[in-house]
């Protein structure tokens, strides 16, 4: 009683392999996208404290709304990086929703200096994840 406990057996070393091209470029895709947002987040941050806004509670639950989403799409560039099987499906609906969002921003706002370049990381996003390599990845996982 009290003795000594066996020294547990060493945990076996997981494989890491490293991801297929078109993963990276996936999740540096994502990434910049999330880059993006943060940005968008401080610039309405700053419009919020300079300026009048109607209710300063909507405008900062519209900061806090854009900075999570910024925190998704980083934490999904870090999954898409390192190929983990829980990344693949949210970062479709994440581009599907940005592609609404970029296509009503693009024709319906009349900002196409801003729309266009979202569909097109969309595009790109969505053509990443699709390629057979991308595929294969995260099949074998």
């Amino acid at each position: 009683m009290g003795g000594a406990a066996q020294p547990a057996a060493p945990r076996p070393q997981r494989s890491r392999e490293a991801a297929p091209v078109a993963v990276r470029r996936a999740a540096l895709v994502v990434a910049l996208e999330a880059a993006a947002l943060a940005g968008l987040a401080l610039v309405l941050l700053f419009l919020t404290l300079t300026g009048s806004p109607d209710s300063v509670g909507r405008a900062l639950a519209e900061v806090v709304y854009v900075g999570l989403a910024a925190a998704l799409l980083t934490a999904a560039a870090v999954g898409l990086w390192r190929v983990s099987g829980w990344v693949r499906g949210p970062v479709i609906v994440l581009q599907v929703l940005l592609g609404v969002v970029g296509y009503s921003v693009a024709f319906q706002a009349d900002l196409p200096l801003l729309g266009v370049p979202l569909l097109a990381a969309v595009a790109l996003e969505l053509y990443l994840l699709a390629t057979p390599e991308a595929r294969l990845a995260f099949f074998e996982r």
